[in-house]
C-alpha cells in the first residue's frame, strides 16, 4: 500500500494494491488494521456512502458535520475522475483555510483520507463518475454544514471554470467560510 502524506500532514493519499489478471482485478480497499499501522487511519467507520454524477463538472461541497456528529472521510473514485479537496477548518491549525487536492480516478485507485475538522467537495472531471467514501459517523442533518464551493477566502483552484459548476440548490446557497469559524478547533 502507498501512503503518501499532503501539504496539510493530516490528509493522507492512501493507494492499495490492484492485483489484476485475465479475468479482471481484486484489491483490497479497507484494512482497519493496515490503514492504521500505515496510514494512521484509526477511526471506526460508521456509514458508507456512494454517488453517482452523470456529468463532468458536478461540483458536491464543500461539506462538513458539526460536533458531536464530525465525520472523517475515506474516499475513493470507482469510475471515472474527480478532483477531489480538504479544507482545514480548525481555528488554531497552522494550516487553517488551506487546501489540498488530489486526483482520484477508477484507474489511479487512489484515496484520500480527510479528517474530522475539515470541510470536504469534490469536482467530476469525467461524465458518469461513481464515488464512494467511508465515514466515521453517520448523517445527521441537524450537525450539516457547507460552504461556498468558489469562496475566495479559500480560493481552492478547482480544475473548471466557475460557470461550468453543475450544483445542487444546497450548495448555491452555502454559506462563506468566514462563516465556518469556530466550527471546529484543534
Amino acid at each position: 500500500m502507498k501512503v503518501e502524506k499532503l501539504a496539510i500532514p493530516e490528509v493522507v493519499l492512501v493507494t492499495p494494491p490492484r492485483f489484476g489478471d485475465n479475468r479482471g482485478f481484486f484489491s483490497e480497499t479497507y484494512n482497519a488494521q493496515r490503514f492504521g499501522a500505515e496510514a494512521g487511519i484509526t477511526l471506526p467507520f460508521l456509514q458508507d456512502n456512494h454517488s453517482f454524477s452523470r456529468q463532468r463538472g458536478v461540483v458536491r461541497g464543500l461539506h462538513c458535520q458539526l460536533a458531536p456528529h464530525e465525520q472523517g472521510k475515506l474516499v475513493r473514485c470507482s469510475k471515472g475522475a474527480i478532483y477531489d479537496v480538504a479544507v482545514d477548518a480548525r481555528v488554531g491549525s497552522p494550516t487553517y483555510g488551506k487546501w489540498v487536492g488530489a486526483e482520484l480516478t477508477g484507474d489511479n485507485w487512489a484515496q484520500l483520507w480527510v479528517p474530522p475538522g475539515f470541510l470536504h467537495g469534490f469536482c467530476t472531471l469525467t461524465d458518469d463518475v461513481e464515488v464512494l467514501y467511508k465515514c466515521t459517523d453517520v448523517w445527521n442533518k441537524d450537525a450539516e454544514r457547507s460552504v461556498l464551493w468558489n469562496d475566495p477566502d479559500i480560493a481552492i483552484d478547482w480544475p473548471i471554470k466557475p460557470d461550468e459548476a453543475v450544483l445542487s440548490d444546497k450548495d448555491k446557497v452555502a454559506q462563506p467560510f468566514s462563516a465556518a469559524h469556530g466550527w471546529f478547533s484543534v
